[in-house]
C-alpha cells in the first residue's frame, strides 16, 4: 500500500521502463500475485528459514541483517548500560535527600531529558561537541583515514550516538527509581530494619533498593525492546551503519523483504525480553514466582 513500485527499485530506479520489462520483473519476484498469496508464500518460506532476497541490496535478507547486527548491538547495549548505571545512580542519590538542591537539579534534568526527542538531543550534541568544539566526529563508525587504534576509533564514534540514545531512557529510569525508593523507604520493614540497628547503607541498598527495582526492571525491559526499533532516527542522524539505518533505507527503497525481516526480528526481541523480565521478577521477589 506504500507509494512506489518495487519493480522500478529492483531495476535500479528512475527512467522509463517498457511495460513488458516491468511485468517480467514482477513475475520473477512474485509481485504479480495477490497480497494474500504473497503473504502465504512469505510465511511458508520464513518457517523454512528463508526470509527472501533483498531487492535493493542484492543479497539474502538474513545475511544483510547479520552484517548490520553487530553495529546496532554495540550501540544499543552501550546506551542501555548508560541508562541503567547513571539512571539508577541518579535516582538513588536523589531519593537519599529528596528535597535537596542536588535532588531538584536531577529532577529538572530528568524532566528535560524525558521531554526532548532523542534525535533532537543528537543534533544538539553534534552542533556542540562535534562542530563547535571538535571533540567527536559528526557521524559514521570508523575514521576514513584510520589514524586511530580500531577499538578507540569505534568508541570515539560511539560516544555521541550512545549518549543521545540513552538520554531519554536515563531520565525515565532516574525518575522511576527515585519514586520507587521514596515509596520503599516509608514501608514498615524499613522502620524495622532501622530499629534493629542496621546501618543506613544496609537499609538503603539491601532492603529498600531491591524492592524498588521491580518497576524499574519493567521499564528497562521496555526500553530494551524499544531501542532496537527506536534507534532508527539516531542511526540516521549519526550515519551509524546498523539495523536502524538499514530499515530506513529499506523503507525508502520499498525493499519489502528487508522490512519484513526487520519487523520479525523486532517482534522476536520483544517476546524474548518480556520472557526474561518475568524470570528476573521471580528471582528478585519470591512472592510472584509461578506456582507449579
Amino acid at each position: 500500500m506504500a507509494p512506489g513500485d518495487p519493480a522500478y527499485m529492483i531495476y535500479g530506479g528512475g527512467g522509463y521502463l517498457p511495460p513488458e520489462v516491468i511485468s517480467s520483473i514482477r513475475q520473477d519476484f512474485g509481485l504479480d500475485k495477490s497480497l494474500a498469496e504473497q503473504f502465504y508464500l512469505y510465511i511458508t518460506n520464513m518457517l523454512q528459514g528463508n526470509f527472501g532476497f533483498s531487492y535493493a541490496f542484492r543479497a539474502p535478507v538474513l545475511s544483510i541483517i547479520a552484517g548490520r547486527l553487530p553495529a546496532t548491538m554495540l550501540l544499543v547495549l552501550s546506551s542501555l548500560g548508560l541508562m541503567i548505571v547513571f539512571g539508577i545512580f541518579f535516582g538513588v542519590s536523589s531519593a537519599k535527600k529528596p528535597y535537596s538542591i542536588r535532588s531538584n537539579a536531577i529532577t529538572a534534568v530528568s524532566l528535560a531529558g524525558y521531554s526532548l526527542p532523542e534525535f533532537l538531543i543528537g543534533q544538539v550534541l553534534i552542533v556542540l561537541f562535534a562542530i563547535t568544539l571538535g571533540l567527536f566526529p559528526t557521524g559514521g563508525m570508523y575514521s576514513v583515514r584510520g589514524e586511530f587504534n580500531p577499538i578507540v576509533d569505534v568508541l570515539w564514534h560511539l560516544a555521541l550516538p550512545a549518549v543521545s540514545l540513552a538520554f531519554g531512557g536515563l531520565a525515565i529510569i532516574s525518575r522511576l527509581t527515585r519514586a520507587s525508593m521514596l515509596e520503599s523507604l516509608h514501608q514498615d520493614y524499613i522502620v524495622t530494619a532501622r530499629a534493629k540497628g542496621l546501618s543506613e547503607r544496609s537499609v538503603l541498598y539491601r532492603h529498600a533498593f531491591r524492592n524498588a527495582m521491580l518497576p524499574v526492571i519493567t521499564v528497562i525491559s521496555l526500553r530494551l525492546s524499544a531501542l532496537l526499533a527506536g534507534d532508527l532516527l539516531i542511526e540516521v542522524v549519526f550515519s551509524w551503519p546498523g539495523l536502524g539505518r538499514l530499515l530506513f533505507d529499506a523503507m525508502a527503497k520499498r525493499d519489502f523483504p528487508v522490512v519484513q525481516g526487520m519487523f520479525f526480528l523486532i517482534s522476536i526481541t520483544v517476546v524474548t525480553v518480556t520472557l526474561f523480565t518475568d524470570i528476573i521478577y521471580a528471582r528478585l521477589d519470591p512472592r510472584i514466582r509461578y506456582s507449579k
